[in-house]
Protein backbone atom coordinates (compact mmCIF):
# COMPACT_ATOMS: atom_id res chain seq x y z
CA UNK A 1 0.00 0.00 0.00
CA UNK A 2 1.67 3.62 -0.86
CA UNK A 3 1.11 7.18 0.46
CA UNK A 4 -1.65 7.74 -1.21
CA UNK A 5 -3.80 4.32 -1.41
CA UNK A 6 -5.66 4.92 2.00
CA UNK A 7 -8.88 4.77 2.14
CA UNK A 8 -10.54 7.87 4.02
CA UNK A 9 -14.03 6.45 4.82
CA UNK A 10 -12.61 2.72 6.00
CA UNK A 11 -9.73 4.85 7.93
CA UNK A 12 -12.13 6.95 9.75
CA UNK A 13 -14.08 4.07 10.48
CA UNK A 14 -11.21 2.43 12.28
CA UNK A 15 -10.39 5.19 14.17
CA UNK A 16 -13.83 5.97 15.23
CA UNK A 17 -14.30 1.89 16.42
CA UNK A 18 -10.70 2.92 17.88
CA UNK A 19 -10.20 -0.82 15.93
CA UNK A 20 -7.26 -2.21 17.60
CA UNK A 21 -6.63 -3.92 13.72
CA UNK A 22 -5.36 -1.09 12.48
CA UNK A 23 -3.19 0.03 15.10
CA UNK A 24 0.13 0.93 13.26
CA UNK A 25 -0.92 0.46 9.82
CA UNK A 26 -1.83 4.15 9.70
CA UNK A 27 -1.93 7.54 11.67
CA UNK A 28 -4.45 10.25 12.03
CA UNK A 29 -2.93 13.60 12.13
CA UNK A 30 -5.95 16.48 13.15
CA UNK A 31 -5.30 20.00 11.47
CA UNK A 32 -6.90 21.82 14.34
CA UNK A 33 -4.37 20.61 16.73
CA UNK A 34 -1.26 19.34 14.49
CA UNK A 35 -1.19 16.32 16.50
CA UNK A 36 -0.93 12.98 15.36
CA UNK A 37 -2.05 9.81 17.05
CA UNK A 38 -2.82 6.09 16.24
CA UNK A 39 -6.46 4.79 15.35
CA UNK A 40 -6.28 3.54 18.88
CA UNK A 41 -6.23 7.01 20.58
CA UNK A 42 -8.59 7.34 23.48
CA UNK A 43 -9.06 10.56 22.44
CA UNK A 44 -12.55 12.20 21.64
CA UNK A 45 -12.79 11.19 17.56
CA UNK A 46 -12.16 14.66 15.64
CA UNK A 47 -14.69 15.59 13.09
CA UNK A 48 -14.16 13.88 9.91
CA UNK A 49 -13.27 17.20 7.69
CA UNK A 50 -10.55 18.44 10.30
CA UNK A 51 -8.24 14.51 10.03
CA UNK A 52 -5.60 13.24 7.82
CA UNK A 53 -4.36 10.13 7.17
CA UNK A 54 -0.90 8.80 6.84
CA UNK A 55 0.84 5.64 5.82
CA UNK A 56 3.73 6.51 7.85
CA UNK A 57 4.85 8.07 11.24
CA UNK A 58 7.17 10.18 9.48
CA UNK A 59 4.70 11.00 6.73
CA UNK A 60 3.07 13.14 9.81
CA UNK A 61 5.66 14.44 10.87
CA UNK A 62 7.00 16.08 7.99
CA UNK A 63 3.47 17.49 7.44
CA UNK A 64 4.25 19.18 10.83
CA UNK A 65 1.97 17.19 12.88
CA UNK A 66 3.32 16.23 16.64
CA UNK A 67 3.31 12.88 18.42
CA UNK A 68 0.26 12.33 20.58
CA UNK A 69 0.88 12.23 24.52
CA UNK A 70 -2.33 9.92 24.81
CA UNK A 71 -1.87 7.50 22.90
CA UNK A 72 1.98 7.80 21.96
CA UNK A 73 2.49 6.56 18.61
CA UNK A 74 6.07 4.96 19.87
CA UNK A 75 4.42 1.98 20.91
CA UNK A 76 2.69 0.94 18.09
CA UNK A 77 2.87 -2.30 16.47
CA UNK A 78 5.12 -2.37 13.55
CA UNK A 79 2.99 -2.43 10.17
CA UNK A 80 2.69 -6.25 9.22
CA UNK A 81 3.06 -5.14 5.45
CA UNK A 82 6.35 -3.51 5.94
CA UNK A 83 7.66 -6.53 8.21
CA UNK A 84 6.61 -9.21 5.20
CA UNK A 85 7.14 -6.84 2.16
CA UNK A 86 10.71 -8.56 0.93
CA UNK A 87 10.75 -5.24 -1.79
CA UNK A 88 13.47 -2.27 -1.54
CA UNK A 89 11.32 -0.33 0.44
CA UNK A 90 10.29 -3.16 3.12
CA UNK A 91 13.82 -4.08 3.45
CA UNK A 92 15.29 -0.31 3.72
CA UNK A 93 13.05 -0.34 6.28
CA UNK A 94 14.01 -3.40 8.33
CA UNK A 95 17.63 -2.25 8.28
CA UNK A 96 16.55 1.30 9.25
CA UNK A 97 15.36 -0.10 12.22
CA UNK A 98 18.39 -2.08 12.77
CA UNK A 99 20.33 1.15 13.02
CA UNK A 100 22.33 0.88 9.63
CA UNK A 101 21.21 4.82 8.50
CA UNK A 102 22.62 5.87 12.30
CA UNK A 103 26.22 3.80 11.66
CA UNK A 104 26.93 5.19 8.10
CA UNK A 105 23.96 7.43 7.03
CA UNK A 106 21.81 6.96 3.87
CA UNK A 107 24.60 6.36 1.90
CA UNK A 108 25.34 3.10 3.94
CA UNK A 109 21.83 2.55 3.19
CA UNK A 110 21.56 2.93 0.07
CA UNK A 111 24.79 0.96 -0.31
CA UNK A 112 23.66 -2.47 1.57
CA UNK A 113 20.61 -2.59 -1.20
CA UNK A 114 23.17 -1.93 -3.77
CA UNK A 115 21.09 0.80 -5.72
CA UNK A 116 21.96 4.77 -5.40
CA UNK A 117 20.47 7.04 -2.73
CA UNK A 118 19.06 8.66 -5.58
CA UNK A 119 16.75 5.58 -6.62
CA UNK A 120 16.41 5.01 -2.69
CA UNK A 121 14.79 8.43 -2.44
CA UNK A 122 12.69 7.68 -5.01
CA UNK A 123 11.28 4.85 -3.87
CA UNK A 124 10.48 6.23 -0.62
CA UNK A 125 8.90 9.50 -2.00
CA UNK A 126 6.54 7.02 -3.80
CA UNK A 127 6.05 4.82 -1.46
CA UNK A 128 5.30 7.44 1.88
CA UNK A 129 5.42 10.31 0.65
CA UNK A 130 8.86 11.08 2.29
CA UNK A 131 12.57 10.46 1.69
CA UNK A 132 14.66 8.05 3.94
CA UNK A 133 16.13 10.69 6.17
CA UNK A 134 12.98 11.81 7.37
CA UNK A 135 11.96 7.96 8.28
CA UNK A 136 15.30 7.66 9.99
CA UNK A 137 14.83 11.15 11.92
CA UNK A 138 11.29 10.10 13.07
CA UNK A 139 12.41 6.76 13.80
CA UNK A 140 15.32 8.72 16.11
CA UNK A 141 12.71 10.55 17.69
CA UNK A 142 9.92 8.20 18.91
CA UNK A 143 12.42 5.60 20.35
CA UNK A 144 14.23 8.83 22.38
CA UNK A 145 10.47 9.79 23.36
CA UNK A 146 9.64 6.53 24.77
CA UNK A 147 12.92 5.96 26.29
CA UNK A 148 12.52 9.65 28.25
CA UNK A 149 9.05 8.50 29.63
CA UNK A 150 9.31 5.16 30.13
CA UNK A 151 13.08 4.99 32.02
CA UNK A 152 15.50 7.04 33.73
CA UNK A 153 18.40 6.46 31.72
CA UNK A 154 20.10 9.98 31.38
CA UNK A 155 19.43 12.51 28.76
CA UNK A 156 23.17 12.19 26.99
CA UNK A 157 22.62 8.17 26.93
CA UNK A 158 18.84 8.54 25.41
CA UNK A 159 20.32 10.69 22.49
CA UNK A 160 23.30 8.63 21.59
CA UNK A 161 20.99 5.07 22.12
CA UNK A 162 18.21 6.67 19.53
CA UNK A 163 20.82 7.41 16.97
CA UNK A 164 21.91 10.80 17.51
CA UNK A 165 25.31 12.66 17.19
CA UNK A 166 25.34 14.82 19.52
CA UNK A 167 23.00 16.34 22.57
CA UNK A 168 23.39 19.25 20.66
CA UNK A 169 21.71 17.74 17.96
CA UNK A 170 19.20 15.92 19.95
CA UNK A 171 17.81 19.11 21.83
CA UNK A 172 17.45 20.80 18.72
CA UNK A 173 15.76 18.21 16.68
CA UNK A 174 13.49 17.82 19.50
CA UNK A 175 12.32 21.40 19.86
CA UNK A 176 12.13 21.80 16.00
CA UNK A 177 10.01 18.80 15.52
CA UNK A 178 7.91 18.62 19.15
CA UNK A 179 8.25 21.86 19.93
CA UNK A 180 9.61 20.89 23.62
CA UNK A 181 13.03 19.66 24.59
CA UNK A 182 14.03 16.51 26.32
CA UNK A 183 14.12 18.08 29.57
CA UNK A 184 11.00 19.42 29.41
CA UNK A 185 9.07 16.30 28.34
CA UNK A 186 11.68 14.43 31.05
CA UNK A 187 10.53 16.79 33.58
CA UNK A 188 6.45 15.96 33.00
CA UNK A 189 7.24 12.05 32.79
CA UNK A 190 8.84 12.36 36.16
CA UNK A 191 11.92 9.54 35.59
CA UNK A 192 14.87 10.29 38.20
CA UNK A 193 17.98 9.17 36.18
CA UNK A 194 19.80 5.87 36.77
CA UNK A 195 22.36 3.76 35.57
CA UNK A 196 22.99 0.89 32.49
CA UNK A 197 19.93 -1.38 33.54
CA UNK A 198 16.48 -0.41 31.77
CA UNK A 199 12.71 -1.91 31.09
CA UNK A 200 10.61 -1.01 27.58
CA UNK A 201 7.48 -2.24 26.85
CA UNK A 202 7.23 -3.96 22.90
CA UNK A 203 3.65 -3.58 22.01
CA UNK A 204 2.09 -6.81 19.59
CA UNK A 205 -1.20 -7.01 18.14
CA UNK A 206 -3.26 -9.70 19.95
CA UNK A 207 -4.03 -12.44 19.96
CA UNK A 208 -0.68 -13.42 20.63
CA UNK A 209 0.29 -17.30 21.63
CA UNK A 210 3.13 -16.41 23.87
CA UNK A 211 3.36 -19.92 25.35
CA UNK A 212 3.95 -21.88 22.18
CA UNK A 213 6.58 -19.55 21.03
CA UNK A 214 8.29 -19.49 24.18
CA UNK A 215 8.44 -22.99 24.38
CA UNK A 216 9.74 -23.43 20.86
CA UNK A 217 12.42 -21.16 21.84
CA UNK A 218 13.38 -22.60 25.00
CA UNK A 219 13.55 -26.00 23.57
CA UNK A 220 16.53 -24.35 20.98
CA UNK A 221 18.23 -22.42 24.47
CA UNK A 222 21.73 -22.53 23.52
CA UNK A 223 23.62 -23.46 26.95
CA UNK A 224 26.37 -20.20 27.87
CA UNK A 225 24.04 -18.26 25.33
CA UNK A 226 20.58 -18.47 25.92
CA UNK A 227 18.46 -18.95 29.02
CA UNK A 228 14.66 -19.94 28.32
CA UNK A 229 11.47 -21.16 29.78
CA UNK A 230 7.58 -20.75 29.03
CA UNK A 231 7.68 -17.53 30.94
CA UNK A 232 11.03 -15.37 29.65
CA UNK A 233 13.94 -15.63 27.59
CA UNK A 234 17.25 -14.14 28.19
CA UNK A 235 20.45 -14.40 26.49
CA UNK A 236 23.81 -12.52 26.35
CA UNK A 237 24.07 -9.92 23.41
CA UNK A 238 27.18 -7.39 22.57
CA UNK A 239 27.71 -5.00 25.30
CA UNK A 240 25.43 -6.60 27.75
CA UNK A 241 22.05 -9.26 28.03
CA UNK A 242 18.57 -8.92 27.44
CA UNK A 243 15.46 -10.63 28.98
CA UNK A 244 12.17 -11.12 27.31
CA UNK A 245 8.67 -11.37 29.35
CA UNK A 246 5.56 -11.98 27.77
CA UNK A 247 2.75 -10.09 29.61
CA UNK A 248 -0.83 -8.65 28.64
CA UNK A 249 -0.51 -6.75 25.92
CA UNK A 250 3.64 -6.50 26.03
CA UNK A 251 6.26 -7.33 25.71
CA UNK A 252 8.66 -6.43 28.61
CA UNK A 253 12.52 -5.83 27.73
CA UNK A 254 14.83 -5.96 30.39
CA UNK A 255 18.50 -4.71 29.31
CA UNK A 256 20.98 -3.90 30.34
CA UNK A 257 24.09 -2.69 28.06
CA UNK A 258 27.44 -0.78 28.34
CA UNK A 259 26.71 1.16 25.12
CA UNK A 260 23.48 2.81 24.93
CA UNK A 261 24.33 3.09 20.93
CA UNK A 262 23.21 -0.74 20.32
CA UNK A 263 19.47 -0.36 21.80
CA UNK A 264 17.84 0.36 18.99
CA UNK A 265 19.37 -2.41 17.04
CA UNK A 266 18.23 -4.37 19.91
CA UNK A 267 14.50 -3.55 20.21
CA UNK A 268 14.37 -4.25 16.33
CA UNK A 269 15.82 -7.41 16.71
CA UNK A 270 13.68 -8.34 19.84
CA UNK A 271 10.64 -7.69 17.90
CA UNK A 272 11.85 -9.66 14.87
CA UNK A 273 12.40 -12.74 17.18
CA UNK A 274 9.20 -12.52 18.52
CA UNK A 275 6.91 -11.69 15.44
CA UNK A 276 5.96 -9.09 17.35
CA UNK A 277 5.13 -6.98 14.26
CA UNK A 278 2.44 -9.93 12.53
CA UNK A 279 -1.42 -9.55 11.72
CA UNK A 280 -2.84 -12.37 13.57
CA UNK A 281 -6.35 -11.81 11.86
CA UNK A 282 -5.32 -11.77 8.43
CA UNK A 283 -3.04 -14.85 8.90
CA UNK A 284 -5.77 -16.98 10.82
CA UNK A 285 -8.28 -15.34 8.25
CA UNK A 286 -6.62 -16.87 5.29
CA UNK A 287 -5.79 -20.18 7.22
CA UNK A 288 -8.77 -20.77 8.89
CA UNK A 289 -10.58 -21.58 5.42
CA UNK A 290 -8.19 -24.71 4.65
CA UNK A 291 -7.65 -27.88 6.12
CA UNK A 292 -5.59 -26.14 8.83
CA UNK A 293 -9.07 -24.62 10.49
CA UNK A 294 -9.07 -26.78 13.54
CA UNK A 295 -5.09 -26.13 13.95
CA UNK A 296 -5.87 -22.38 13.90
CA UNK A 297 -8.63 -22.00 15.85
CA UNK A 298 -6.74 -23.69 18.66
CA UNK A 299 -4.14 -21.16 18.61
CA UNK A 300 -5.25 -18.30 16.50
CA UNK A 301 -2.38 -15.81 17.52
CA UNK A 302 0.30 -18.77 16.71
CA UNK A 303 3.77 -16.55 15.73
CA UNK A 304 6.40 -17.79 13.72
CA UNK A 305 9.97 -17.59 16.04
CA UNK A 306 12.16 -15.07 14.27
CA UNK A 307 16.09 -15.16 14.49
CA UNK A 308 18.24 -12.67 16.87
CA UNK A 309 20.88 -13.16 14.24
CA UNK A 310 20.60 -14.44 10.23
CA UNK A 311 23.89 -16.10 10.18
CA UNK A 312 23.37 -18.09 13.85
CA UNK A 313 19.77 -19.38 12.02
CA UNK A 314 21.58 -20.66 9.33
CA UNK A 315 24.27 -22.22 11.75
CA UNK A 316 21.53 -23.91 13.64
CA UNK A 317 19.59 -25.02 10.41
CA UNK A 318 22.81 -26.67 8.93
CA UNK A 319 23.59 -28.47 12.38
CA UNK A 320 19.79 -29.21 12.44
CA UNK A 321 19.88 -31.27 9.59
CA UNK A 322 18.47 -34.80 10.17
CA UNK A 323 19.50 -34.88 13.72
CA UNK A 324 17.18 -34.49 17.02
CA UNK A 325 16.60 -30.88 18.39
CA UNK A 326 17.91 -31.57 21.61
CA UNK A 327 21.37 -33.14 19.82
CA UNK A 328 21.51 -29.93 17.94
CA UNK A 329 21.15 -27.74 20.56
CA UNK A 330 24.36 -29.81 22.53
CA UNK A 331 26.42 -29.30 19.27
CA UNK A 332 25.34 -25.58 19.08
CA UNK A 333 26.65 -25.16 22.80
CA UNK A 334 30.05 -27.04 22.04
CA UNK A 335 30.44 -24.55 18.81
CA UNK A 336 29.69 -21.20 20.84
CA UNK A 337 31.67 -22.07 23.76
CA UNK A 338 34.76 -23.05 21.46
CA UNK A 339 34.26 -20.80 18.72
CA UNK A 340 31.78 -17.76 20.52
CA UNK A 341 33.25 -15.03 22.69
CA UNK A 342 32.52 -13.47 26.00
CA UNK A 343 29.48 -11.27 26.61
CA UNK A 344 30.03 -7.69 27.52
CA UNK A 345 29.59 -6.69 31.34
CA UNK A 346 30.80 -10.49 32.04
CA UNK A 347 33.97 -9.38 34.07
CA UNK A 348 35.30 -12.82 34.17
CA UNK A 349 37.08 -14.27 31.33
CA UNK A 350 36.78 -16.71 28.53
CA UNK A 351 37.15 -20.41 29.39
CA UNK A 352 39.21 -23.36 27.88
CA UNK A 353 38.75 -25.26 24.96
CA UNK A 354 35.71 -27.25 26.22
CA UNK A 355 34.03 -23.67 27.12
CA UNK A 356 34.13 -23.08 30.92
CA UNK A 357 33.32 -19.58 31.83
CA UNK A 358 33.75 -18.01 34.94
CA UNK A 359 30.77 -16.12 34.30
CA UNK A 360 28.29 -19.10 35.41
CA UNK A 361 25.27 -20.95 34.47
CA UNK A 362 23.33 -18.01 32.91
CA UNK A 363 23.90 -16.39 29.59
CA UNK A 364 28.03 -14.73 28.83
CA UNK A 365 28.68 -16.21 25.58
CA UNK A 366 27.69 -14.38 22.24
CA UNK A 367 27.11 -16.74 19.15
CA UNK A 368 30.25 -16.80 16.60
CA UNK A 369 30.08 -14.63 13.73
CA UNK A 370 30.28 -15.81 10.04
CA UNK A 371 33.74 -13.86 9.98
CA UNK A 372 34.47 -15.58 13.58
CA UNK A 373 33.61 -18.74 11.88
CA UNK A 374 35.58 -18.44 8.81
CA UNK A 375 38.54 -17.90 10.21
CA UNK A 376 38.27 -20.50 12.98
CA UNK A 377 41.20 -23.00 12.79
CA UNK A 378 40.73 -26.29 11.84
CA UNK A 379 40.97 -28.06 15.01
CA UNK A 380 38.97 -25.77 16.78
CA UNK A 381 35.74 -27.19 15.06
CA UNK A 382 36.89 -31.01 15.37
CA UNK A 383 35.65 -33.18 18.06
CA UNK A 384 31.93 -30.83 18.07
CA UNK A 385 30.15 -33.80 16.66
CA UNK A 386 29.94 -32.66 13.34
CA UNK A 387 30.57 -34.68 10.15
CA UNK A 388 33.74 -33.99 7.94
CA UNK A 389 30.77 -32.80 5.22
CA UNK A 390 28.71 -30.85 7.45
CA UNK A 391 31.98 -29.02 8.55
CA UNK A 392 32.79 -28.09 4.96
CA UNK A 393 29.33 -26.92 4.79
CA UNK A 394 29.61 -24.52 8.05
CA UNK A 395 32.48 -23.14 6.49
CA UNK A 396 31.38 -22.47 2.98
CA UNK A 397 28.60 -20.90 4.43
CA UNK A 398 30.56 -18.16 6.84
CA UNK A 399 32.82 -17.54 4.37
CA UNK A 400 30.33 -16.23 1.67
CA UNK A 401 28.05 -14.25 4.45
CA UNK A 402 31.50 -13.00 5.84
CA UNK A 403 32.60 -11.75 2.41
CA UNK A 404 28.82 -10.21 1.68
CA UNK A 405 28.01 -12.57 -1.23
CA UNK A 406 25.17 -14.09 1.33
CA UNK A 407 23.25 -11.25 3.44
CA UNK A 408 20.92 -12.83 6.01
CA UNK A 409 20.19 -10.00 8.09
CA UNK A 410 17.77 -7.79 5.88
CA UNK A 411 19.62 -6.48 2.98
CA UNK A 412 19.20 -8.99 0.51
CA UNK A 413 15.71 -10.43 -1.73
CA UNK A 414 14.79 -13.03 0.14
CA UNK A 415 14.49 -15.21 -3.01
CA UNK A 416 17.87 -14.21 -4.19
CA UNK A 417 19.58 -15.01 -0.52
CA UNK A 418 17.53 -18.73 -0.96
CA UNK A 419 19.19 -18.91 -4.34
CA UNK A 420 22.52 -18.42 -3.13
CA UNK A 421 22.11 -20.12 -0.02
CA UNK A 422 21.17 -23.20 -2.43
CA UNK A 423 24.60 -23.02 -3.96
CA UNK A 424 26.34 -23.69 -0.40
CA UNK A 425 27.56 -27.50 -0.74
CA UNK A 426 25.07 -29.30 2.05
CA UNK A 427 22.33 -26.91 1.57
CA UNK A 428 19.05 -28.29 0.10
CA UNK A 429 15.70 -26.93 0.01
CA UNK A 430 15.17 -27.85 3.62
CA UNK A 431 17.97 -25.98 4.91
CA UNK A 432 17.11 -22.67 2.99
CA UNK A 433 13.86 -23.12 3.47
CA UNK A 434 13.99 -23.43 7.23
CA UNK A 435 16.49 -20.30 7.33
CA UNK A 436 14.01 -17.81 4.81
CA UNK A 437 11.31 -19.09 7.88
CA UNK A 438 13.42 -17.49 10.23
CA UNK A 439 16.13 -15.53 9.07
CA UNK A 440 14.97 -14.32 5.93
CA UNK A 441 11.06 -13.31 8.01
CA UNK A 442 9.75 -14.78 4.64
CA UNK A 443 6.06 -15.53 5.68
CA UNK A 444 5.77 -17.76 3.05
CA UNK A 445 8.92 -20.36 2.74
CA UNK A 446 7.80 -24.05 3.68
CA UNK A 447 10.91 -26.05 4.53
CA UNK A 448 10.14 -28.67 2.28
CA UNK A 449 10.63 -32.33 3.08
CA UNK A 450 10.74 -31.54 6.87
CA UNK A 451 9.96 -35.28 8.15
CA UNK A 452 7.59 -33.58 10.85
CA UNK A 453 5.33 -31.10 8.75
CA UNK A 454 5.20 -34.88 6.78
CA UNK A 455 4.41 -36.53 9.89
CA UNK A 456 1.23 -33.79 10.91
CA UNK A 457 0.45 -33.79 7.53
CA UNK A 458 -0.46 -37.28 7.25
CA UNK A 459 -1.65 -37.68 10.79
CA UNK A 460 -4.59 -34.81 9.92
CA UNK A 461 -5.22 -36.68 6.49
CA UNK A 462 -4.02 -33.34 4.19
CA UNK A 463 -2.60 -34.41 0.93
CA UNK A 464 0.50 -32.40 -0.53
CA UNK A 465 -1.57 -30.33 -2.72
CA UNK A 466 -3.27 -28.43 -0.08
CA UNK A 467 0.25 -26.80 0.46
CA UNK A 468 -0.26 -24.61 -2.30
CA UNK A 469 -3.84 -23.37 -0.79
CA UNK A 470 -1.75 -22.03 1.93
CA UNK A 471 0.33 -19.27 -0.06
CA UNK A 472 1.07 -16.69 1.32
CA UNK A 473 0.97 -18.14 4.65
CA UNK A 474 2.95 -21.18 4.71
CA UNK A 475 5.00 -20.44 6.95
CA UNK A 476 2.29 -20.27 9.65
CA UNK A 477 1.09 -22.93 8.56
CA UNK A 478 4.34 -24.83 8.90
CA UNK A 479 4.08 -23.98 12.65
CA UNK A 480 0.54 -24.75 12.80
CA UNK A 481 1.87 -28.41 12.00
CA UNK A 482 4.77 -28.63 13.78
CA UNK A 483 3.10 -27.20 17.04
CA UNK A 484 0.09 -30.43 16.76
CA UNK A 485 2.37 -33.14 17.13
Amino acid sequence: MSATELDFDSCYRAVAARDARFDGRFYTAVTTTRIYCRPVCPARTPTSRNVRFYRHAASAEAAGFRPCKRCRPELSPGDPGWDHRGDLVGRALRLIDEGVADDGGITRLAGRLHITERHLHRLFAGELGVGPLAVVRTKRLLLAKQLLTETGLPISDVAFAAGFGSVRQFNATMKETYGFTPGELRATAGRAASGNALTLRLHRREPYDAGTLMRFLAARAIPGLEQADETSYRRAVPQGTITLTPLPGHVRLDVTLDDTRHLARVVARARRLLDLDADPESISGALGETALAPLVAARPGLRVPGAWDGFEAAVRAVIGQQISVAGARTILGRLTARVGRTAGLVTAGAGGADGGCVGGDGPHLLFPTAADLAGADVTALAGLGLTGRRVTTLRALAEKVAGGEIDLDGAQEPAEAVARLLEVPGIGPWTAGYIALRALRDPDAWPRGDLGLRRAMACLGIPDDHIERWRPWRAYAALHLWSSE
